[in-house]
């Protein structure tokens, strides 16, 4: 289990996002719902106060904060994905009702920034041909949602 636990701040949908969350990844699911036990400024007693949950194997905390407090691209959360089924699949999930960025980064419904990258870009970019690299960042670069076809054609020349 790991030691640090990201906590993510929702003015009242952390139950919701963490159900999200969990609905997309493999190997997730929710471990903990605590309530308030008195009234808070997150919320009145027998309302969710925090959703421990696991994340394709990561630890996360979901926290009512009452308030809302904006998410900003300085965080995010990086997926690396096998194939393009899965930038898919996760790509879809988190954009609906959210908002596509660019170069691989989607900020989902509740204002979390994620960055759905497939596993071969890392490779690509780090080739010491820097001509090869070169030619999959510029690619990338133009690119909303990542294109695995798209980025080994930049590979290739």
């Amino acid at each position: 289990m790991s030691k640090i636990a990201p906590c993510l701040w929702f003015a009242r949908e952390a139950e919701e996002a963490a159900n999200l969350y969990v609905s997309l990844f493999p190997n997730s699911r929710i471990d903990h719902v605590q309530k308030n036990v008195i009234d808070t400024p997150a919320g009145k007693a027998d309302q969710v106060l925090v959703v421990n949950f696991t994340l394709a194997g990561q630890r996360f905390m979901a926290l009512n904060g009452g308030n809302r407090i904006e998410f900003t691209h300085a965080i995010s959360l990086e997926v690396d994905c096998v194939d393009q089924a899965e930038v898919d699949r996760l790509w879809d999930g988190l954009a609906d009702g959210g908002t596509p960025v660019a170069c691989g980064w989607v900020t989902d419904r509740y204002g979390v920034s994620w960055q759905i990258v497939p596993t071969v870009l890392s490779k690509y970019i780090a080739d010491p041909d820097p001509a090869k690299a070169a030619r999959v960042m510029q690619a990338m670069m133009q690119m909303v949602k990542l294109d695995i076809a798209g980025l080994e054609a930049a590979y290739r020349g």
